[in-house]
């Protein structure tokens, strides 16, 4: 008796969560609301911010700073264009400052590249979601190149207001990669990515923007005693994979972006132009449809002139062949009656003779 009241508490610790989940269930999908579109969004501009208490909690030490011209709400820029950022790093992999790798000229230009495009394309990113226009990159650097600018030395020297004309942009942002760093310190280790920023005006080259910051994405695994000491030091290796290291590029270019604030003007502005550039497209829809006239099809039959006598006289070439004998033409090619070619079904052959359906068969 008892095994089979331990058998039936068992059976019962299986169903009784299926009991309490289905209704849920249900509930969830009878309680289904229709929901509109544009509504008001809320904590949009701190929503991905880190405090101090995020700050303490996922030991993170770093910090940003960023600062804004005077006037910058007043001329904030529509367009931008994101320029190539450079890398001040060894371009080595390295921990705790050791390199670990023994990369050659080519091979640390093409990672230092390869760094710092990471940082830029993260501020692209987080760009294209706001109130802004982002030219893509890949326009950026055709331009570039075209006008052999290849390396950071080459790109100051132009003009922010010629390198507004290049992109048809109203400002432009230069980027630099501070900090590129992995460490491990047993029970300690993570990533550091730092970078500074620089947005100027192509109009008058005021710097609307200066922005400068460090992530640290780090895990801390404490222990009490030697065996954990051990594990978690294994652990902690975990830390320095690249997923943790992209997090970081990621959350310092969010973290600069979102404390630009948002400009209502340019937001308006881009509204009012998306629904002026649709009305005008249906307005040249609805006036093209006006211009075109209505084809309707024709109820008269179709007569064709009958063929001249050159006409006849080639088809009828082509009927036989040009060195046939008189003895061999028969049916005219042209029906002279009814004006048109004869078809091979109309075409009879005389007596047994039969006809082969290629016409390269050679004639007996």
């Amino acid at each position: 008796m008892r095994q089979i009241i331990m058998s039936s508490r068992g059976k019962l610790a299986l169903v009784l969560p299926l009991v309490l989940i289905f209704p849920l269930a249900g509930c969830s999908a009878q309680n289904y609301e229709a929901r509109p579109f544009f509504q008001q969004e809320h904590a949009t501009e701190t929503h991905g911010k880190k405090t101090i208490f995020d700050r303490i909690i996922e030991t993170d030490p770093g910090g940003l700073d960023v600062e804004l011209a005077s006037d910058y709400e007043q001329h904030p820029p529509a367009t931008i264009a994101v320029l190539p950022f450079t890398d001040r790093g060894s371009a080595q992999y390295a921990i705790n400052k050791i390199p670990l790798s023994f990369r050659n000229k080519e091979e640390r230009d093409e990672w230092a590249w390869t760094d710092a495009q990471r940082l830029r394309k993260a501020f692209v990113a987080y760009f294209s979601e706001r109130e802004f226009r982002v030219v893509n990159p890949i326009e950026v650097d055709a331009v570039l190149q075209a006008h052999g600018i290849n390396n950071k030395e080459d790109l100051e020297k132009v003009s922010p207001v010629q390198l507004g004309k290049w992109f048809n942009c109203d400002a432009v942002m230069f980027g630099t990669v501070d900090s590129y760093d992995a460490y491990y310190f047993a029970l300690v280790s993570g990533y550091v990515v730092g970078v500074s920023s620089r947005m100027v005006s192509t109009h008058d080259g005021e710097t609307l923007m200066r922005g400068q910051g460090s992530r640290y994405s780090l895990n801390v695994m404490p222990a009490l005693d030697m065996e954990d000491i051990v594990i978690n030091s294994a652990e902690s290796l975990l830390q320095l994979r690249d997923v943790e290291l992209a997090r970081a590029e990621e959350e310092v270019a969010r973290e600069l972006v979102i404390r630009i604030p948002v400009s209502d003007k340019l937001r308006t502005e881009m509204a009012n132009n998306a629904v002026q550039r649709a009305k005008d497209s249906d307005e040249a829809d609805e006036q093209a449809k006006r211009q075109v006239p209505v084809i309707t099809a024709s109820r008269e039959e179709l007569t064709l002139p009958p063929p001249s006598t050159q006409e006849s006289q080639f088809l009828q070439t082509i009927a036989i062949g040009d060195d046939a004998d008189d003895d061999e033409v028969r049916d005219p090619a042209v029906d002279e009656q009814v004006g048109h070619l004869n078809t091979a079904s109309s075409w009879q052959p005389r007596g047994s003779e039969s006809f082969a359906s290629v016409s390269s068969q050679q004639r007996r």
